[in-house]
C-alpha cells in the first residue's frame, strides 16, 4: 500500500479526481445548511425546497437566516462555476496538457473554492464581500487558463 502512494506525485494523472472534489465544494454548503436547520427548528423533509432562508425568516433569528442565505449563495455559486471547471479539466486531459500543470491548477482551484466558501458563509461585512469577489475571479482564472492552453495545444497540433 505504501508503494502505491509513494509513486503518486504531481506528475501523476490526478486532475480528473478534482471533479468530484469540486462537486463536494458545491454540495457541502447545502448540507451544512440542512444540518443547521435540522438542529435548530427541524428540517421539513416533505418540502425540501421550502427550507430556504426566505421561508425561515419568521422562525429564526436574523443572523441565522442571513447565514443560511450565504450558504445558499455559496451552493448556487458552486453549481454555476462547476461546469466550467469540469470542461476545463476534461479538455486539458484530452489535449494532453502536462499532468504537473493540470494537477497544480486543480489543487489551487480546489483551495480557492474552499476559501471562497469560507469567506462567503462565515464573514458578512463589506470588506469580506470584496475578498469573496476577489477569490471568485481569482478562481475563475484557473479553468479559463486551462481551456485557453488546451485550445492552443489542439490548434497547434491539429488534433
Amino acid at each position: 500500500m505504501s508503494s502505491l502512494f509513494s509513486s503518486i506525485n504531481l506528475n501523476s494523472p490526478l486532475s480528473l479526481y478534482s471533479i468530484p472534489v469540486i462537486w463536494f465544494t458545491s454540495f457541502y454548503p447545502h448540507s451544512l445548511k440542512f444540518l443547521k436547520i435540522d438542529n435548530t427548528i427541524g428540517y421539513v423533509n416533505t418540502r425540501p425546497r421550502w427550507n430556504n432562508a426566505n421561508n425561515l425568516k419568521e422562525k429564526l433569528p436574523a443572523n441565522l437566516t442571513t447565514r443560511f442565505e450565504r450558504m445558499e449563495g455559496a451552493h448556487n455559486n458552486g453549481n454555476e462555476a462547476m461546469p466550467l471547471w469540469f470542461a476545463a479539466v476534461i479538455a486539458g486531459n484530452i489535449a494532453g496538457l502536462d499532468n504537473r500543470y493540470l494537477n497544480t491548477m486543480a489543487l489551487t482551484y480546489v483551495a480557492t473554492r474552499f476559501a471562497y466558501n469560507t469567506v462567503y458563509i462565515y464573514y458578512n461585512d463589506l470588506g469580506k464581500g470584496w475578498a469573496r469577489t476577489f477569490l471568485y475571479f481569482f478562481g475563475l482564472s484557473y479553468p479559463l487558463r486551462i481551456l485557453f492552453k488546451a485550445a492552443a495545444k489542439v490548434a497547434a497540433t491539429g488534433k
